[in-house]
């Protein structure tokens, strides 16, 4: 998504005044009957409203939570923080957070994720995201997966084995084709053609799978015109070619639609969000009906990028012991089980994947495969991946729906956007 220019301009203003105050270390922090807000994007809305109403019911701080539009989540945090008037509390999709840490929009909480309880079993992908020159700022609050997911229907009546999924992107690619034979309505795969964010979401784990990199540690440099790479794009630019993918929709699908033609049971195997399961049954499958694997790559090892929102203490709050008791609270096995779990989202613990709650295992993989995860940190990753006038779109559907003749120079292209 493009930054808004307020947002810019709030920023710049920021990286010359923001204090970044470092804050002492308190566990648990304090529950004294505070008043906390709390602002985040609409997406989250019926997940962080089970965590809030939770909280509440139990404390004697009380969160008050605003749900702001998504596309205008950016435009609001940026004039508050040019206002200096930034909630309590508020979450960030994770591939915004080194944007805002480094702009000063938080404040330093080092001190108290070192000192929490358990803090190890934390998914450490979270904290990675809202560390910034080895400060740590952000928690993780909402977490989100990709996954892959096949229709066993489809499988069967293809004459494959509908309780085998792909364990390798070749196997993808095969598996598709094979459903795609059965003709009429029936495709044998779909993604977001012209959708950035999607792609980063369901594409990068495909090269992490197999210990590849998308850039370099710091952010500024792509990787994206590797062998690798290479290699990925020429099996996606084969399904392009034969038939296999496309329905008319996918070619120009921008991201709104992306996620709802497998659950009309026209799919075969297709990159879906882990949190979408819970809204597939009744849609055109049967809960039996759905498969799910971990993405794989080309050698058959397995990754997810682990998405969602990290959430942090503003810093504007003057409330800051309060603030960290309900982000510590989060983190609890209380909140991960009888929040979290009971409600069939994906956990933000390592370790509590085993629970009352989680009998599905899908659900379960969900809960596990986390550990070989990861969250591509870059500071202006937005504009570069997201943005759907930014570089990346330019190199993928070059890659996958032209001949890949200019890879390198749209690779180039990423690297300057990268860097600014």
């Amino acid at each position: 998504m493009r930054m808004p220019r307020l947002w810019q301009m709030a920023l710049a203003a920021l990286m010359l005044t923001a204090p970044g105050t470092a804050l002492a270390a308190d566990p648990l922090g304090v529950d004294d009957g505070t008043q906390l807000t709390l602002w985040t994007r609409a997406a989250t809305q019926v997940r962080v409203d089970q965590l809030v109403q939770a909280y509440n019911a139990t404390h004697k701080n009380q969160v008050t939570a605003t749900y702001v539009v998504t596309d205008d989540y950016q435009t609001k945090i940026g004039a508050a923080a040019a206002a200096n008037g930034l909630p309590d509390l508020f979450s960030a999709d994770v591939v915004f957070m080194p944007n805002w840490t480094s702009a000063g929009l938080f404040q330093d909480i080092t001190a108290r994720i070192d000192a929490m309880p358990d803090i190890d079993k934390v998914a450490p992908a979270g904290i990675n995201v809202g560390t910034w020159e080895g400060k740590k700022y952000g928690m993780p609050f909402i977490a989100d997966l990709s996954v892959w997911m096949w229709n066993k229907k489809l499988y069967k009546q293809a004459g494959l084995d509908p309780e085998k999924g792909p364990t390798t992107l070749q196997e993808f690619a095969d598996q598709a084709r094979a459903v795609a034979k059965l003709g009429g309505d029936i495709h044998g795969t779909y993604f977001g053609g012209n959708c950035g964010g999607c792609n980063v979401f369901t594409w990068f784990p495909i090269a992490w799978a197999d210990g590849e990199t998308v850039m370099n540690p710091e952010g500024t440099e792509s990787h994206l015109n590797s062998d690798e790479w290479k290699a990925i794009y020429k099996i996606f630019r084969e399904l392009v070619a034969d038939g296999t993918m496309m329905m008319p929709e996918s070619k120009d699908e921008a991201g709104p639609t992306w996620t709802s033609f497998f659950p009309k049971g026209v799919i075969g195997v297709q990159p879906m969000p882990a949190t979408q399961i819970s809204g597939l049954v009744g849609t055109g499958l049967e809960d039996a009906d759905i498969g799910v694997a971990p993405i794989a790559g080309l050698k058959g090892g397995t990754s997810t990028f682990i998405g969602g929102d990290d959430i942090g203490i503003s810093r504007d709050s003057t409330k800051a012991d309060a603030a960290w008791n309900f982000i510590a609270w989060v983190q609890s096995e209380e909140a991960q089980v009888e929040v979290v779990a009971k409600n069939g989202n994906v956990l933000t613990r390592t370790d509590l994947a085993d629970n009352k709650y989680i009998t599905d295992p899908r659900v379960k993989l969900f809960n596990t495969v986390g550990a070989n995860g990861q969250t591509p940190l870059a500071k202006n990753f937005g504009a570069t991946f997201n943005d759907p006038q930014g570089p990346w779109i330019v190199l993928f559907r070059d890659a996958v729906f032209g001949d890949g003749a200019n890879l390198d120079a749209n690779n180039d292209a990423i690297n300057d956007s990268l860097t600014q």
